[in-house]
Order: C-alpha cells, then structure tokens, then sequence
C-alpha cells in the first residue's frame, strides 16, 4: 500500500510504516489542486490540518483506502462521503488526551490564582497580595460537557481535589467514576465552573451564546480546550463583564487559522478580541492544549497502531 503523508509529523511515523512494509511518500508543500491531481495513486492519507478534504477530493482519490488524521477530531473531512466510498476513517484522540486534560486544569488553576495578573505585577515591581488573592477549587462542581477521551482525561485530573464533577454528553451511559452524567439542566444548576471537550459539529458551532450563558444558575468560570467556533466571543464578553461568566481559560477561538495573525496587523480587530486580550481574568493560549513534546509521538504512534490493526 502506497500512503502520502502531507503533513510533517513525529519521525517514528514514518520509520515504522516503513517498517510495516507501506511505501510511503511526502509532499509537504504543493497545493491541494496539485494533490488532488496525483491522488488517485495512493492507499491512504496522512494528515493533520493543512487543507480540507471535500467530496471533489475524494472523487478523485479512486483508490483510497484510509485517512489517518493525526490529531483528535475529523472535521476537516467530509466524514459521511469518505464512509459512502468504504474509506476508514482514523483519528487519535488517545494520544493527547492527557495533555488536553492538563492544561484544562492549568488554565483553571492559573485563573483561579489570578497567576498571570500576578506574574505581570511582580516583573513591574509591583507586590499586590490582596489584589491577588486566590480561590481553592475544593468544594467547587465542575461541568464537563463532551464526555469523551478529553473530558474523561480532564475529570481525571480532577480526582486529586474535593470537587463535585458532572458531565453532560449526547452520548447515553457515558458516565465513570471520576464523572457523574447529568442532563444538561442540572449541570446548569450546579456548575461554579464549565470546560468544554466537545468536536465542531452542527450541534456544537455557537453553541455556547447568550442564551446558553444565561441558563446558568450561577456565575462560572469557562474553560476552552475544544473548538473556538463552539464558543460566540461576542456573548462570552458580554457575560465577562456583567460577571455571568467570572473568568476564561480559552486555548481556541473563533478568529484561528490563517486570519489570526492579521488580526494584529490591520484595522479590523474585533472589539471583542480586543476585550480579550486586555480582560486580567482571561487566560489564552495558541491551541496548545494538546501539543505537548509527549502528545507529539504518542499521537504519531496511535495512527500507527491503528494502521497496523486494520490493514497489516
């Protein structure tokens, strides 16, 4: 079997699907139209998020067997066609679950110790101890909402603390020993905080608005690992300063991909990123959440793995 790898990834997998036997072939570099043109003569697909693969690709790949997506979700494929056509379909969110589920609980940790207003304060010779006064996350409830290996992986962290953890997923029988399953009110009811682990689907894009905000009984503090399209970041600013919602840890946003950067070179910011990137109870990160040293080779090795059960 032939596969084109068209994103750089850990070395060990290409050495091992070597290894296995597969002739493998990289092409880092040309654009989709040139792929498309070529693509017919490969078995499978090694990506991670370089271009969409859409129905007119997947016409074109006659002889495709597999994509292999080295990362956790699959919504840059067109998931449905691939399966009409009998194309596997492989992702890894085994292999930076954990990382996810860390950083989850850093973001958590560092707003609730105010540690980056600190930080900031302490190199301009500041030392404002009241002002920084912290919260103890023991004896709060944590809402989880998408209760798959990222949510799983984050309730986990959470056992070392006195905390109350509920998860809501549209899954049934999802629940375990670190994660109580509630229906969505409840969570709603209880939650002093809410990470969310969920993919980018029709049911989760916007899905945190205004309206869901104010079905909340309590203010909370939000977590995003996930996907920043699930979030409005005009309603998540709009319930940060009324103190609907008390703080962000976002590690992903709605501006991502390749128009971020220009977000800082023209004139078109958004008022609400502005508001972000000045708020002192927002914490962000660049979609790191899952790209640790570790998470890189055992997401690697997870696609290897699950090539080698299924077709070797």
């Amino acid at each position: 079997m032939k596969i084109l790898h068209l994103d750089s990834n850990h070395p060990l997998l290409l050495n091992q699907l070597n290894e296995l036997g597969f002739t493998n072939h990289e092409d880092y570099k040309s654009s989709k139209s040139e792929i498309e043109a070529k693509i017919s003569k490969y078995d499978g697909i090694i990506i991670r998020s370089r271009f969409s693969i859409d129905k007119s690709f997947l016409d074109a790949a006659k002889n495709l067997k597999f994509i292999g997506r080295v990362g956790a979700g699959l919504e840059n494929i067109d998931c449905d066609y691939a399966e009409t056509k009998g194309i596997y379909l492989i992702s890894a969110p085994e292999g930076n679950r954990n990382a996810v589920g860390e950083h989850s609980l850093g973001m958590l940790l560092s707003l609730f110790n105010k540690l980056n207003k600190a930080d900031k304060e302490v190199r301009q010779g500041k030392w404002l101890r009241e002002e920084n006064r912290g919260l103890e996350l023991d004896g709060k409830t944590v809402g989880i909402i998408g209760y798959g290996n990222m949510g799983k992986a984050f309730a986990k962290k959470l056992k070392g603390f006195d905390v109350e953890v509920l998860c809501y997923d549209i899954k049934t029988d999802v629940g375990d020993a670190n994660a109580k399953q509630v229906i969505l009110e409840e969570l709603k009811a209880k939650a002093d905080v809410l990470s969310l682990h969920i993919p980018q689907t029709d049911l989760t894009l916007n899905m945190i608005n205004s309206d869901f905000i104010n079905g909340f009984k309590k203010p909370f503090w939000l977590i995003n690992t996930a996907r920043g399209k699930s979030v409005v970041t005009q309603d998540l600013v709009s319930a940060l300063k009324s103190g609907k919602i008390l703080g962000a840890g976002l590690d992903v946003l709605e501006y991502e991909k390749s128009s971020f950067e220009n977000l800082f070179t023209s004139n078109d910011m958004p008022e609400a990123f502005k508001y972000l990137i000045a708020s002192e109870n927002v914490l962000l990160s660049p979609h790191v959440a899952g790209w640790t040293v570790e998470s890189n080779i055992k997401l690697s090795q997870t696609i290897v793995d699950k090539i080698k059960v299924k077709f070797n």
